[in-house]
């Protein structure tokens, strides 16, 4: 078998199962790399996506609300507008991933590794970045919005950031 045909074999394969992520077909045993792949206004809503592997994809306007995304890679993700309200982070590794204007209402963001993420714009509203592994600058521009407390864990958001009063 050529390389070409090889190439064009696994170009469908991986097409099919990025479209059954897409339409929310996919279990979490299926579609569990996600890397570089171009997901725009993907559709992973109340998914267990548990370890699964989104590093640098792009995600922006994707919708991750009351997904399970514990230990799950989004390193270096573009997560613009994305809509992550009552996603339960917890461990993921978060570093220079993009959350430009994100929805994180009532995520959980527990232990998660978020070196250089970027949250300008994000709504942070409820969620507990207990523990949360940040940038100094990070921690204090998201003090400047932190407002609520998670519902599940019963933290306060600026409790969990360790913001000034």
């Amino acid at each position: 078998m050529s390389r070409l045909v090889r190439r064009v074999i696994c170009s469908v394969i991986s097409l099919v199962i990025v479209c059954s992520a897409i339409v929310g077909r996919a279990t979490p045993t299926q579609a569990q790399d996600y890397k570089r792949i171009p997901l725009i206004g993907a559709d992973f809503s109340g998914q267990d996506l548990t370890e699964a592997d989104f590093t640098q994809a792009k995600l922006p306007k994707s919708n991750f609300s009351n997904a399970n995304l514990q230990n799950v890679s989004l390193f270096g993700a573009n997560l613009e507008d994305a809509n992550l309200e009552g996603a339960n982070l917890t461990y993921a590794t978060i570093s220079t991933a993009r959350f430009t204007r994100a929805n994180l209402k009532n995520a959980i963001l527990e232990g998660v590794l978020a070196y250089n993420a970027r949250f300008n714009g994000a709504n942070i509203e409820g969620a507990d970045f207990t523990d949360a592994l940040l940038r100094e600058d990070a921690q204090r521009l998201l003090c400047e919005s932190a407002t609520g407390t998670n519902p599940v864990t019963g933290r306060k958001t600026r409790e969990t950031l360790y913001c000034e009063d």
